[in-house]
């Protein structure tokens, strides 16, 4: 059965994770609907994204992606709220060797939920190669384990990445390609990218961890996500139910959980024992989130912007300067939206996980 293996790899994990894993489990349905929820509203779902930006990392033909899937149009200028647009103009400024680097904001807003992330057939292999092998620590792992943790945190934003690129493949059109032309096989796709048998066994335990300090960076964040305006909601009608969606995030126990904790707790036990060299994590979330301009299909690319964006604005809450944590009191709009939306992303592709080990199980049988 499907918990059985899930179960059986989990017994290899370190027992910190594997207790917030379980913990996160009793109520990843419903946080689920309730991100789902909140990831609706425009504040959460709309983004100034500089599509037209150059990849500086390695060279590219022009326009790799070709299909239709790949396209991303902006909204009209009069669906986005005018204080969203006002808001992000005032809060262009950035710190100069700080975490997040946002793209500056035009009046060109790209709606992240009616371009969900999905299957494209896009191939960005190459991109993740770079971002493994050189944005990501090679050295010292087993001595400096805070740069183990900043490299767990980016392989679970690939692995989140992975499960709705294997979710869109389960709803695809029948006569959609695969990357190499051949015929879709999310079942054998899923193996191959998440499951313990596949390219990174680690990946759903990264997955896991990744999901574990989104958690505690909006638990950390939560005196300004609480008083937070956010807004007309989705209707146009209330601007209390959005801070109502968010406020019963905030007071959702699995957040405040000891279990869920440790992932913080260890993180900056592991950053402080070497406080004076976290800049290096600061200067490669910044790599992070420009490398996305390489990605050559827009709706990836939005999507990547958004998640890298989410992790670094976690660790920068969760670390700071000097590994001690930052005031969260000077979250920009953006980075808020982009924080909650990736917490929500992680959440899903738990589920999506857990969807895909009972096909992978129905098949076997």
């Amino acid at each position: 059965s499907p918990s059985s293996d899930m179960s059986s790899m989990r017994e290899s994990w370190r027992p910190c994770l594997r207790e917030g894993a379980e913990t996160i489990d009793g109520s990843i349905d419903e946080l689920v609907d309730l991100l789902t929820e909140i990831r609706s509203q425009p504040f959460f779902r709309l983004y100034s994204v500089d599509l037209l930006a150059s990849c500086a990392y390695m060279p590219q033909e022009v326009d790799e992606c070709s299909t239709q899937s790949c396209d991303l149009y902006p909204v009209d200028e009069e669906e986005v709220p005018t204080p969203i647009l006002e808001r992000d103009n005032a809060e262009y400024d950035f710190e100069l060797d700080g975490w997040v680097r946002w793209d500056m904001p035009t009046d060109d807003y790209y709606d992240a939920v009616s371009n969900p992330e999905a299957y494209t057939a896009y191939d960005g292999s190459e991109i993740w190669k770079f971002i493994h092998e050189k944005i990501c620590f090679q050295e010292e792992l087993d001595t400096e384990l805070w740069k183990l943790d900043f490299n767990r945190a980016v392989s679970g934003l690939h692995s989140s990445i992975s499960a709705h690129i294997v979710e869109g493949m389960v709803y695809a059109d029948e006569d959609a390609p695969a990357v190499d032309g051949t015929e879709l096989d999310p079942v054998a796709e899923y193996e191959r990218r998440l499951s313990p048998r596949g390219q990174n066994p680690g990946a759903i335990a990264d997955l896991y961890y990744g999901t574990m300090l989104l958690m505690c960076a909006v638990r950390e964040a939560k005196e300004r996500l609480g008083a937070y305006d956010y807004g007309l909601d989705i209707m146009g009608t209330s601007g209390d139910a959005v801070s109502e969606l968010v406020g019963e995030l905030l007071e959702s126990p699995v957040l405040s959980d000891k279990k869920v904790q440790q992932a913080e707790d260890n993180l900056r036990e592991h950053a402080l024992a070497r406080p004076e060299l976290i800049w290096k994590a600061r200067l490669r979330t910044r790599d992070l989130l420009r490398i996305m301009n390489c990605v050559q299909c827009n709706v990836c690319r939005l999507h990547g912007k958004v998640g890298a964006l989410g992790v670094s604005v976690a660790m920068q809450i969760l670390l700071g300067d000097e590994g001690r944590g930052s005031d969260a009191g000077r979250l920009h709009r953006v980075e808020i939206a982009a924080l909650v939306s990736t917490l929500g992303k992680f959440a899903s592709a738990l589920q999506i996980v857990q969807e895909m080990e009972e096909r992978r199980s129905m098949a076997a049988e």
